[in-house]
């Protein structure tokens, strides 16, 4: 079983160790962005529900809302992405990464697609 998960908004959710997960960007949702120029993340210690917008991702071509992908506290931003947006676009599921949540219910995590299931949504858009 992969420990990456997907949302059908192009999120993607990094399932880490004790209850934590690392969320950012998928590869579609960068090349549709173009170059990220600005990012807008949460305040660590602020929570979110599944599906509220937590952050904004902004490119020389548009705007876009990245969604919390489960209910949770964020414990971790990454301030290197704020210092240096480009890293949305080139290394998207690595560097560029956006918050880490400490999960409410990690039973939310079985309702995301696994890659297979993603790579399908991508191709039938």
């Amino acid at each position: 079983m992969s420990n990456i998960k997907y949302t059908p908004d192009h999120e993607w959710v990094q399932i880490e160790a004790d209850g934590i997960v690392t969320v950012g960007i998928t590869v579609h949702a960068q090349d549709a962005l173009g170059d990220v120029v600005f990012v807008d993340l949460p305040a660590v210690g602020s929570s979110f529900e599944a599906k509220e917008v937590a952050g904004v991702v902004e490119s020389v071509k548009a705007a876009a809302d990245v969604y919390m992908p489960v209910a949770g506290e964020i414990t971790e931003v990454n301030e290197t992405l704020r210092d240096d947006p480009s890293l949305a676009n080139s290394d998207p599921l690595k560097t560029g990464w956006f918050f880490k949540v400490k999960l409410s219910n990690p039973a939310e995590l079985d309702g995301l697609m696994d890659s297979t299931a993603y790579d399908e949504l991508v191709k039938n858009s």
